[in-house]
Formats: structure tokens, C-alpha cells, sequence
């Protein structure tokens, strides 16, 4: 009895130290644009800076470039530039990652650029630099950037 107790714990032990210990632990694949978003919102509470692209002080072009540059995606420094790039889409096709552009000054020209951060229920959101408030979060809902938007570029 003691013999067929011995072989049956040995078996046992040898079953288990055999078995597959397999990771189930699943590692979330990220897009280039969550990527692309998670390296702007690092920069959320920056001060504004002209010219600026560190966490010391952002512009708004200073923050998708350099956004888009730690994902190796090379785009032009000033907002009026960047807009120029990828390819149109209209505000209904919209999605993360996309580059909202506006004019916010007397000059008729493109001088700001946000970074689409969401899109639920038809409200946009995006991530930009303000010389207010600085690296900040809005809607384009808001009265203010309704009214300054121009276009919606894809660069991805």
C-alpha cells in the first residue's frame, strides 16, 4: 500500500511540474494615434510658450510636432504649414488623432492647431496650447473654436 501511495505522489509530482506555465497576462496593443494622443496629454498643464516644445513651455504647433515626432512622423513646426499635410476629411469622418486647424487672429490665415482626442456623440475634443491657459483640452463645440474653424486634416 505504502509502495502504490509513493508511485502515485511521484506521479502526481511529475505531472505537475511539467505543466505549461503559460502567461495569460494580455499586453494592450496601442495605434499610432492613442500613441500620438497619450504623448500630447503628457504635456496637459504646460505653460504656453511661443516657439516652445518642452515641458518648460508649448505652443500649440509645438506640441503636435513634437507629438508626432516621438512616434517618428515627421510634420513642419508651424500650424499654417502642418495644415498643408495629409489629406482632408470632412468634420463628420473625423477621428482620433486627426489635426483640427483654425484661425484665431485678424490675419486671414491658419495660426492654430489641436489635436482630435475624442470623438463621442459628435462632440469633438482636442488637446492644444493656448497662450491663456496653456496645454489644455477643449470642445469644438465651444462658441470660440466653432466659430475660428477652418478644416480637418488626416495625417495618419
Amino acid at each position: 500500500m505504502k509502495k502504490i501511495t509513493l508511485v502515485f505522489l511521484l506521479f502526481s509530482l511529475l505531472m505537475t511540474s511539467c505543466s505549461s506555465t503559460k502567461n495569460t497576462t494580455l499586453k494592450k496593443r496601442y495605434s499610432t494615434s492613442d500613441k500620438i494622443i497619450k504623448n500630447a496629454v503628457a504635456y496637459k498643464g504646460t505653460r504656453y510658450k511661443y516657439g516652445g516644445t518642452t515641458k518648460r513651455g508649448m505652443d500649440c504647433s509645438g506640441l503636435i510636432y513634437i507629438a508626432f515626432r516621438k512616434e517618428n512622423i515627421a510634420l513642419p513646426r508651424v500650424s499654417r504649414v502642418m495644415a498643408t499635410k495629409g489629406r482632408n476629411v470632412s468634420l463628420r469622418n473625423v477621428k482620433r488623432g486627426d489635426l483640427l486647424f483654425f484661425k484665431t487672429s485678424r490675419k486671414n490665415r491658419i495660426n492654430h492647431v489641436g489635436l482630435v482626442t475624442s470623438v463621442k456623440n459628435g462632440r469633438i475634443k482636442f488637446i492644444h496650447s493656448t497662450t491663456s491657459r496653456g496645454v489644455i483640452v477643449s470642445s469644438l463645440s465651444e462658441k470660440y473654436w466653432k466659430r475660428a474653424y477652418v478644416k480637418v486634416k488626416r495625417v495618419l
